[in-house]
């Protein structure tokens, strides 16, 4: 373990620094209007980063030690497809009821 002084300065340099990233884009940037150029590119954030962190979960889930779960990956289909078909609430509804109806049935 580390001591009491080392875990509070990392923790307030920690916390400075996360302060100053979020100031760099709301307090810098907050009341500009940005450019064309960019918010083109910052509307594909979202659809980059999430998959990124999805996948890992579905294709090596740590409740599986890290070994594909057919399941998760037929959840993670269902969702996908609810998604693109109905919207953001169906998708985590399919995906939720389908990996429990799974894990349910095959016990």
């Amino acid at each position: 373990m580390i001591d009491t002084g080392t875990f509070w300065l990392v923790t307030i340099l920690l916390g400075v620094l996360t302060w100053l990233i979020r100031f760099s884009f709301l307090g810098l940037l907050g009341g500009r209007e940005l450019p064309d150029w960019l918010l083109v590119h910052l509307r594909y954030v979202g659809v980059g980063v999430l998959p990124a962190m999805v996948v890992p979960m579905v294709l090596w889930p740590a409740a599986t030690g890290g070994a594909a779960d057919p399941m998760r990956i037929f959840a993670a289909a269902a969702a996908l497809y609810a998604g693109w078909r109905f919207g953001v609430i169906a998708a985590l509804a399919a995906g939720m009821m389908t990996l429990w109806l799974l894990q349910a049935l095959t016990g």
